[in-house]
C-alpha cells in the first residue's frame, strides 16, 4: 500500500461520459482524494471489483448496456460492504427513493455541486475506515499480538494499558484523521507520536513542532512558510514545516497553549487541507498527517472557551491517553536500568548496580515529572557517582521532600500534572502567586523542580514568575 494515496483502497467512478469522470475525479484530486479509477464501461465493473478492494464507488443510472441500477443491485448483493453513491442526471424522487431502498449509500443529481460532492466521498470514506479500524482492534485484542513490535522500541514498559495503546495506535495507523495525544509532563508523548509515524509507513518526514508561546504570526511562519516581500526582511521565500512534513507527518506538541487566531488556521488545515503561505493568496495542500499533544484537558478548555469546540472534535477523532509513571509502578525496574545504561554511556561512567532498596524507595514516590523526571534523577545519581557503591542519598532526599509537601489545600503533587492555569483556574491571583512562591520555597529555588511540583511546564511557570514579579 502507497501511504501517499487516499483513501487506502480506491474510489471507483463508473460514467459512460468522459467528461463527467474529468471533472468528477479533478474535484476529488482537488481535495486530496487522489486513489481513483475511473470506468467509462458498465460491463467492466463486476471485474473490477471482483479484482480488487474499493472504497466508495460512484455510479450513473443511465449508461449502455448494463444500467447503473442494474449494477446497483448486483454490487449492494455481492459487494455490500462498498458504498455505492448514485450521480446521475433524473432528478425524479421516485427514482431517488428505489436507489436508497435498494442500499444506495447516496443519491445525487448532476450537475453536482463540488462541496456536495466531496461531502459525500469523504462521509463514505469515513464510515469504511471506522469499520475498518473496528475489525482490526477487535482483531488485535483478541490474537494478543503486534504487528510492528519494533516501532515501539524506544518506549520501555511491560505495562498492560500501554500494550493496549500500541494495538490501538497499529488499528489506526492508516487513517488519515489527526490523532491526539494526552498525559501529563514527561510521560513519552513525543515518542508514542514517533512510533505512529514509524507504524502508519508514510514515506515522507517525522516533523515536530513545539507551538507553545508562538503567537500568530510565528505560528503562520513557522508551518506555512512565506513569499518573497511578504514581510521586512523576507528577502527570499520560504517553505514552512508543513511542506517539510508533506507525505509524513506533522506533530504539534503542547496543542492547548494555541492562541485562538492560531486555532482557526490549523481547523482549515484539518477541514479543508488546505493553508496560505504569509504573503499569497493561492492555497497549498496539505498530504501530512496531523498528530497533536497537550498535558492539558482540551474538553476543559473547550468548554471554558479557550479552545474552538469544532477544533476540539476534529481532533479527538483519535485519542490516545498515556497513563502516568504512578499507574505504570511495573515498569520501574526496567526504565531504570534503561536510563542506568543510558547515563553510563554518556557521561563515561561505568554503569553502577543499584540495591533493591532503590525501587522500594521509588515506588513510594508519585513522579510528578513522570519517565522525565526519572530519568533526570538517574543522571544525577550517577553524574554524583564517587565510588562503586551506589548512592541512595539522592533519592532519599526526593522522598523527604515529598513527605513535606503541604496537604491539599495547598500543592498536591499526586494529582495528575495538567497545566497551572486548570490547577488554579479557581483560585484568586493572589492565592496562585502565594502557591506559586511556596513552591519555589520547597524547591530552594530550582524552577524545574517548582514546576514538577505544581504539575505544570516550566515555561508557564516563568511566564508566572515574570506576570507576579517573584
Amino acid at each position: 500500500m502507497n501511504p501517499s494515496l487516499y483513501p487506502c483502497l480506491p474510489v471507483l467512478m463508473v460514467d459512460d461520459e468522459a467528461q463527467a469522470l474529468d471533472s468528477f475525479e479533478t474535484a476529488l484530486r482537488f481535495e486530496g482524494i487522489n486513489h481513483i479509477i475511473p470506468c467509462q464501461d458498465s460491463r467492466d465493473v463486476m471485474s473490477l471489483l471482483s479484482g480488487q478492494e474499493i472504497e466508495v464507488m460512484l455510479l450513473d443510472l443511465s449508461m449502455p448496456h448494463i444500467s447503473g441500477a442494474e449494477l446497483l443491485s448486483l454490487v449492494v448483493k455481492d459487494f455490500p460492504e462498498v458504498p455505492a453513491i448514485i450521480i446521475t442526471g433524473l432528478n425524479d424522487v421516485e427514482t431517488a427513493v428505489a436507489c436508497m431502498k435498494s442500499g444506495a449509500f447516496d443519491y445525487m443529481v448532476k450537475p453536482v455541486e463540488r462541496t456536495r460532492l466531496i461531502s459525500g466521498v469523504k462521509r463514505a470514506i469515513e464510515i469504511r475506515e471506522l469499520q475498518r479500524e473496528n475489525r482490526l482492534l477487535k482483531a488485535h485484542f483478541l490474537s494478543d499480538q503486534l504487528k510492528h513490535p519494533g516501532a515501539f522500541s524506544e518506549i520501555v514498559t511491560v505495562n498492560g494499558t500501554m500494550r493496549s495503546l500500541f494495538q490501538y495506535i497499529e488499528a489506526i495507523s492508516n487513517s488519515p484523521q489527526p490523532i491526539l495525544i494526552t498525559g501529563e509532563t514527561g510521560v513519552g508523548k513525543e515518542l508514542v507520536a514517533r512510533a505512529i509515524h514509524t507504524v502508519s509507513h508514510r514515506q515522507g518526514n517525522f516533523i515536530p513542532v513545539n507551538v507553545a508561546g508562538l503567537d500568530d504570526n510565528v505560528f503562520s511562519d513557522t508551518l506555512f512558510g512565506h513569499r518573497k516581500g511578504a514581510f521586512t526582511g523576507a528577502d527570499q521565500a520560504r517553505s514552512g514545516l508543513v511542506e517539510r512534513a508533506s507525505g509524513g507527518t506533522l506533530f504539534l506538541d503542547e496543542i492547548g497553549d494555541l492562541s485562538s487566531t492560531s486555532q482557526v488556521k490549523l481547523l482549515r488545515i484539518l477541514q479543508d487541507g488546505e493553508y496560505f503561505p504569509l504573503g499569497s493568496d493561492i492555497a497549498k495542500h496539505c498530504d501530512a498527517r496531523v498528530v497533536v499533544a497537550t498535558n492539558q484537558d482540551l474538553q476543559m478548555l473547550q468548554k471554558s472557551g479557550k479552545f474552538r469546540k469544532d477544533l476540539y472534535y476534529r481532533l479527538c477523532a483519535h485519542h490516545i491517553q498515556i497513563p502516568p509513571l504512578r499507574d505504570r509502578k511495573e515498569d520501574l525496574p526496567l526504565l531504570v536500568e534503561h536510563f542506568l545504561e543510558k547515563a553510563s554511556k554518556v557521561l563515561g561512567r561505568e554503569k553502577p548496580s543499584p540495591p533493591e532498596e532503590l525501587y522500594r524507595l521509588l515506588a513510594t514516590y508519585p513522579f510528578p515529572g513522570n519517565i522525565r523526571e526519572l530519568e533526570s534523577i538517574i543522571f544525577d545519581a550517577v553524574s554524583r557517582q564517587r565510588s562503586s557503591e551506589f548512592s541512595l542519598d539522592l533519592f532519599r532526599s526526593l522522598i523527604k521532600e515529598q513527605e513535606a509537601i503541604p496537604a491539599p489545600g495547598h500543592i498536591e503533587p499526586t494529582m495528575p500534572a495538567s497545566s497551572m492555569k486548570e490547577q488554579v483556574g479557581n483560585v484568586s491571583q493572589s492565592a496562585e502567586k502565594q502557591m506559586i512562591a511556596e513552591a519555589l520555597e520547597k524547591a530552594n529555588g530550582n524552577r524545574t523542580k517548582a514546576a514538577q511540583l505544581l504539575g505544570t511546564s516550566r515555561r508557564t511557570l516563568q511566564k508566572k514568575i515574570k506576570e507576579y514579579n517573584l
